[in-house]
């Protein structure tokens, strides 16, 4: 059987299926699927370098926005205004392509933190960092993944492998 996303198993009920990609270094961007509607992908043409963000309703699952912020050559307070504009309730997937950190700043990892991830204040310059949290959640999200750029181990030319990860994200109930 084919599960939502092509995940390996089928969620539970009031559950959403995801699954997501970091991109893989320069050159194939990142890919996020939320039940079975593929959001953001090279294919679509709605990613870039930087951090990729996917915004979701928690109660219906609805895709509510797309963007990406370059925190390479870009600035980073936009990205600040966007996620403090980030109604509670909502989803958030998030997938570095190229490089997703260089700019980003004390305020952005607090606000990326307050989110549920714990990698965030770790996030070096090309590291490879997937997380799939939520605006209003009081706790650590278990869906995240992080490969830090390391020339000894990285799998391409100044590039982590990509990482990849699905799961089963709680519906919010009210």
């Amino acid at each position: 059987p084919r599960y939502k996303c092509g995940i390996s198993k089928a969620c539970p009920e009031k559950h959403f299926a995801f699954k997501m990609a970091s991109g893989a270094a320069n050159v194939v961007g990142p890919k996020i699927c939320v039940e079975d509607n593929v959001l953001m992908s090279g294919v679509k043409n709605n990613v870039g370098r930087g951090i990729n963000v996917a915004l979701v309703n928690g109660k219906t699952g609805e895709s509510l926005d797309t963007k990406f912020f370059d925190m390479w050559g870009g600035d980073v307070a936009p990205f600040i205004e966007f996620l403090k504009s980030i109604q509670d309730g909502t989803i958030v997937l998030m997938g570095t392509y190229d490089d997703g950190a260089t700019k980003l700043n004390e305020e952005a990892r607090k606000l990326i933190a307050e989110l549920g991830s714990t990698s965030i204040t770790n996030l070096g310059f090309r590291d490879n960092w997937v997380f799939c949290g939520g605006k209003g959640i009081k706790t650590k999200s278990p869906f995240e993944q992080h490969i830090k750029n390391n020339k000894d181990t990285n799998k391409y030319e100044g590039w982590p492998e990509v990482v990849e990860m699905e799961g089963c994200i709680p519906q919010k109930q009210d």
